[in-house]
């Protein structure tokens, strides 16, 4: 097997699963990547294991290296499947090992696995000796777990950075500078927006605690490894913690009958009128992981629908029910669509616009059955009106 040095101590022994396409309502087209570290020095260290189906791989990456058995300790820094469930697989090949984590950890290990492995409590500042190299540990709990922390090698300035700094991206090629960076950015951004964007205040602490280490490399726990790149990802992350946006504005929508549509891409109009740089989706057939992508660093978000049983159509109810859950910070936000017999839908994403924490700072359109010029018009203005909202902000 392929087995790469992060550093002088450190391999990667994860798996690639280049097939999945769904990461819990989260779209991977990419796919993903479960990545694993062993540490040699004087002591062994295994950091986090792989989603359970590929646990011969990542037994097999490690015998390549050494005997399982020596692996003196094993560090969960995070016990989602996705990072903890090859676990009962590595401590039946390692049974004498010392499993490391925070307390939220162990209740979470326990329970997942029904297993009661030797275990050891770490707090922040708490080290452990491993030769020429310490491990530190940072506990940044609701990042995005309770029991989530980040591990850090001195000696080789590894920090193995758990979900933070992650992409779900599949390459054959284990490092930023080996790959396409916008992609990997592209793929980081969609990462931040779906997964981590909750939990901004978090992140900002995280990366205030991190800018005290001397750090050679990043190691996340889904796809490439940070070397070359990692003051443009730390950036990125402050920017995006923080809130930061910039003058575009997405636009998304489903239509029952067209109208909604029409009224879409008059906005639209109007928004590119303004200055501002607009986004139109159709969410019959757009991925709403890649739309919320896009909003992360918007200004500003108009939402639009037909009306149907005097609600919203079904795929802006669920992008809605997904934004009110991500909670973005720092945007504005209005409503608008066509209705036949009676209304409802505008008002309905109003209320939801306003429990995300985006603000609704004016009243939205709706109009009755097909636009006509007048109204077509009005919607070219609210567009253009809007966007002067979100570029005043910037």
């Amino acid at each position: 097997m392929n087995n790469v040095k992060i550093s002088e101590s450190v391999y990667y022994v994860g798996a690639v699963d280049w097939n999945l396409r769904d990461f819990h309502g989260y779209t991977t087209p990419r796919g993903v990547t479960y990545n694993s570290y062993l540490i040699v020095d004087e002591k062994v260290c295994l950091i986090d294991t792989v989603k359970a189906p590929f646990a011969p791989e990542l037994l097999d990456r490690i015998s390549q290296i050494i005997d399982p058995a020596k692996i003196d300790y094993i560090i969960t820094n995070h016990i989602e499947p996705d990072h903890s469930s090859a676990l009962p697989a590595v401590m039946a090949r390692a049974p004498q090992a010392k499993v490391l984590l925070t307390e939220h950890g162990r209740t979470g290990i326990i329970k997942h696995y029904q297993q009661n492995y030797d275990f050891e409590v770490v707090k922040e500042g708490d080290v452990l000796e491993l030769g020429r190299n310490k491990l530190q540990f940072v506990p940044v709990p609701m990042l995005h777990w309770p029991d989530s922390m980040i591990s850090y090698l001195t000696g080789e300035q590894v920090l193995f950075s758990n979900d933070a700094f992650g992409q779900h991206i599949s390459t054959t090629k284990r490092f930023d500078d080996e790959n396409d960076l916008p992609q990997v950015l592209f793929e980081a951004e969609k990462y931040y927006a779906n997964i981590l964007l909750p939990f901004g205040k978090m992140v900002v602490k995280a990366v205030d605690k991190l800018k005290e280490l001397p750090i050679q490399i990043v190691a996340p726990s889904h796809g490439v490894v940070w070397r070359k790149h990692i003051p443009e990802i730390v950036a990125k992350y402050q920017d995006w913690g923080r809130g930061k946006t910039t003058g575009k504005v997405i636009i998304a929508y489903d239509s029952m009958w067209g109208s909604t549509e029409r009224m879409a891409r008059q906005i639209l109009e109007g928004v590119a009128a303004a200055g501002a740089t607009g986004k139109l989706y159709k969410m019959s057939s757009a991925d709403r992981s890649e739309v919320i992508r896009d909003m992360l660093e918007a200004g500003g978000i108009l939402i639009g629908s037909s009306t149907l049983n005097n609600g919203m159509l079904p795929n802006m109810g669920a992008l809605m029910t997904y934004i009110k859950g991500l909670r973005p910070t720092g945007k504005i936000g209005a409503a608008f669509g066509a209705y036949g017999w009676g209304g409802g839908a505008q008002n309905a994403i109003e209320e939801m616009l306003k429990g995300a924490g985006i603000a609704v700072t004016q009243p939205g359109v709706a109009l009755k059955w097909v636009p006509d010029e007048e109204e077509l018009h009005k919607c070219f203005e609210f567009g253009r009106e809007f966007a002067h909202k979100v570029l005043a902000k910037i």
